[in-house]
């Protein structure tokens, strides 16, 4: 057989070696599980109104709490105390996504891996 040592196996181009890429790939998963346990426990805030509704929510889309301040509280303009909640809850998603997606980013280098 040509081709000198090795028995016959054929390195990659770049030399790398499959089971080192194989260890390369474990060691990264090992790492992005760490992230994500980590990252669905932080709890971001956030506020809407100026600080009137505030919100506790974690990485992992939980909501903790909702403090709305009193004098937010209308009876006669109820839908203005449900927007913002909505609106404190939609950023507090937001943000949650983003902070997953920036650790996840420094992890992966910006290789653009699809589910990540």
């Amino acid at each position: 057989m040509k081709g000198g040592k090795g028995g016959g196996r054929v390195m990659p181009r770049g030399g790398m070696n499959p089971n080192d890429l194989m260890r390369q790939v474990q060691k990264m998963q090992q790492e992005m599980e760490r992230i994500q346990s980590e990252t669905v426990q932080e709890v971001i805030n956030v506020t809407s109104g100026g600080g009137m509704v505030q919100l506790a929510i974690t990485g992992g889309l939980e909501v903790q709490s909702i403090k709305i301040a009193p004098e937010v509280v209308d009876p006669e303009d109820v839908e203005m105390l449900q927007d913002l909640i909505v609106a404190a809850v939609n950023e507090g998603i937001q943000k949650a996504q983003a902070l997953m997606s920036n650790r996840m980013s420094a992890l992966t280098g910006g290789l653009g891996i699809p589910g990540i």
